[in-house]
């Protein structure tokens, strides 16, 4: 309902003109009747709305579908690839120069296990037991 409606404001100037032609003794009869217009058009506005709200569960319901995440597109996901390929040669030489083989295999651990949670995170998918995935095409 905008609070600007034009038939609303037809009401209300039709509802004043009626209270100057019959005086004070109606104003409350006639605010009361207004006021049960305002109530029936707010009425209307809430019960599209839900309408609209229960159709629109119904059909993501219906699909079986879930709501996208912003962290599900793949510029962020190849972006955090080439970001995690970059800072890897610093600290590759960091950690092999400052502490050579041990270092190293500490500075790539860290950097599989930051790509490994991102990628459970943005697919949960990914790391789960094969007998877990129901509904996929591998054989038990």
């Amino acid at each position: 309902m905008d609070a600007r409606d034009p038939e609303l404001k037809k009401e209300l100037n039709a509802t004043l003109q009626a209270r100057r032609e019959l005086g004070e003794e109606y104003e409350s009869a006639l605010v009361d009747s207004f006021l049960e217009k305002v109530d029936q058009r707010i009425d209307g506005a809430v019960d599209r709305r839900l309408r609209r709200q229960l159709a629109e569960q119904q059909m993501v319901t219906a699909r079986g579908a879930r709501s996208p995440k912003p962290t599900d597109s793949f510029g962020e996901r190849f972006g955090f690839g080439i970001v995690s390929m970059v800072l890897a040669i610093p600290l590759s030489a960091i950690g092999g120069g400052i502490a050579h083989l041990p270092g190293l295999l500490v500075a790539w651990a860290g950097i599989v296990g930051v790509n490994a949670f991102q990628a459970a995170k943005t697919n949960p998918e990914l790391f789960r037991g094969r007998r877990d995935r129901r509904g996929s095409d591998w054989q038990d």
